[in-house]
């Protein structure tokens, strides 16, 4: 990851790469940011005439480059866009700094040094600015064979940005430090969370995640316990192993407990891990299985949350569970019109094996339920009618208590992670009755994503309060990549569920 630093050197004797500036988009066209006056004034004031002679207008995510002033020491000015100039008086939205550093650092591919004078009002705001580095700075070319060698010898790739320096922050503030050590731990774990997302289903299937899982628990003093295929019999996870039937790679549960000495709360984390989801006998169609390695993006993002409240030692007990299972068709796969006896001794009938999370989900959900946390969120790429709701940038949340589901949202906000509150319609659930069974794994085809929801409802134990959040859209980026975020894995929901711990830590959850 790119080694980040604060510092109040003054920009024009920084021995760097680069000087990346923030650029706004005023009325009478750019304006030069705070923080990047000691530029402006190298150029006479005139900083932003020439961004605009160049084509610059301060739209968020716009990168310009310069050549730097006579006396610089770093060659190359980087302007970025940061949108809207603010109202008087008011400073540059969180979300918009951190899209403008991830945009640079994605620019400066390659680089080794880059000295960010980006608008840092107080601590906040340096580690919003570290975050969107160190997300923007992001690759991923584990399987690119000689990755190091090639780009050095044919230079047909870049390395990621190797340091950045804040400058304007301040190296001795213990809030200045704390705020970076804080964007520096999420950071790492959710770029874990990104390199699970994108690794290939044939290196990572459900014993290979639960033996990384291990090995972070290991390293960061957090509980462990998984069960395999036998221990998965013998307790009756009729759910998760109904889905890995088919396959040649055994399903497995891993329970993660973090707990803190001073913890008044407890928080329970459940996450969809199906390694890759063929749509098992329900097949798949052509064109709607060549990214399905993402499909355990929610157990990836519940991952990295509980290692991330470890690292930050937020005082909340906080449990995540990760539901894996591998959904393929073969002779002794799970059918369409199969019974299954879940966790919570309901029976479910499988009217398509294609709503396989929601199988392993429900498992996952009782387990969780049976430590009787404060509260549960369950993190899953879950159904496609979501993506069509809300798009594929953000995701859906519902929950049995209003009030947690307003609370979980203003979470997502606070954290720059576009999320939207949803129903969980009563009359829905009637479509999910089943002559067969206790309910059945499908029901009404318009409002699926919420079907799915109220499924999901049917297995949190009594009295807990409960939230669900359909990742299916913004989990993995087909598109090419914006902001701080890149094509493929983009680890959603980890900002949102740690800022739920730590909210919940403080006291100030709903």
């Amino acid at each position: 990851m790119t080694a980040l630093t604060l510092s109040t050197a003054a920009a024009p004797g920084l021995r760097a790469d680069a000087i990346v500036i923030g650029v706004a988009k005023g009325a009478g066209g750019p304006s030069v940011a705070p923080g990047a006056e000691a530029v402006d004034k190298a150029y006479d004031g005139r900083l932003a005439g020439v961004l605009e002679t160049l084509g610059a207008s301060g739209a968020e995510g716009e990168v310009t480059k310069l050549p730097a002033p006579a006396g610089f020491k770093a060659p190359v000015v980087v302007a970025v866009g940061l949108g809207a100039e603010p109202e008087k008086d008011a400073g540059f939205d969180a979300e918009a700094l951190r899209r403008a550093a991830g945009a640079a650092a994605r620019a400066l591919a390659g680089a080794k040094k880059a000295a960010f004078a980006l608008p840092l009002a107080e601590a906040a705001d340096a580690g919003v600015v570290a975050e969107g580095v160190l997300l923007g700075a992001y690759s991923f070319d584990a399987y690119k064979e000689s990755a190091k060698e090639t780009k050095a010898a044919k230079g047909n790739g870049k390395a990621p940005l190797a340091e950045a320096a804040l400058l304007g922050g301040k190296p001795r503030d213990k809030a200045y430090k704390a705020a970076i050590e804080r964007a520096t731990a999420v950071a790492e774990e959710l770029n874990r969370a990104r390199d699970l997302v994108n690794t290939p289903p044939n290196d990572l299937n459900p014993e290979a995640f639960a033996a990384v899982a291990q090995a972070a628990a290991k390293e960061h003093g957090i509980k462990v316990q998984v069960l395999d295929e036998k221990a998965l019999t013998k307790g009756g996870y009729g759910g998760i192993l109904g889905v890995g039937a088919g396959s040649a790679s055994g399903p497995r549960l891993v329970k993660l407990s973090y707990t803190s000495p001073k913890a008044k709360k407890s928080l329970a984390f459940v996450g969809k891990g199906i390694t890759y989801d063929s749509g098992g006998i329900s097949l798949k169609p052509a064109g709607h299985n060549e990214t399905m390695k993402c499909d355990m993006a929610g157990a990836a993002a519940v991952f990295a949350a509980v290692v991330s409240a470890a690292r930050l030692g937020l005082e909340v007990n906080v449990t995540g569970w990760l539901a894996l299972a591998e959904n393929m068709p073969s002779g002794s796969a799970t059918r369409p019109g199969d019974v299954l006896r879940m966790y919570s001794g309901k029976t479910v009938e499988v009217l398509n094996t294609d709503a396989e999370g929601r199988l392993v989900l429900a498992d996952a959900l009782w387990a969780a339920s049976q430590d009787k946390p404060d509260a549960i969120i369950d993190v899953a790429t879950l159904t496609g009618a979501m993506m069509l709701a809300l798009g594929s940038r953000t995701y859906g949340i519902m929950a049995n208590d209003d009030a947690f589901r307003s609370a979980v949202h203003e979470a997502a906000e606070e954290t720059g992670e576009p999320a939207w509150p949803m129903p969980l319609p009563e009359h829905l659930r009637k479509g999910m009755d089943s002559p067969t069974a206790d309910i059945a794994n499908m029901g009404e085809r318009m409002g699926g994503g919420l079907v799915a929801g109220l499924f999901l409802r049917e297995f949190v134990g009594e009295g807990i309060t409960w939230a669900h959040l359909d990742i299916a859209g913004p989990a993995f980026n087909e598109g090419g990549p914006f902001g701080y975020t890149p094509k493929g894995g983009t680890g959603t929901a980890v900002r949102t569920l740690v800022r739920v711990a730590e909210r919940v830590a403080l006291g100030d959850l709903g």
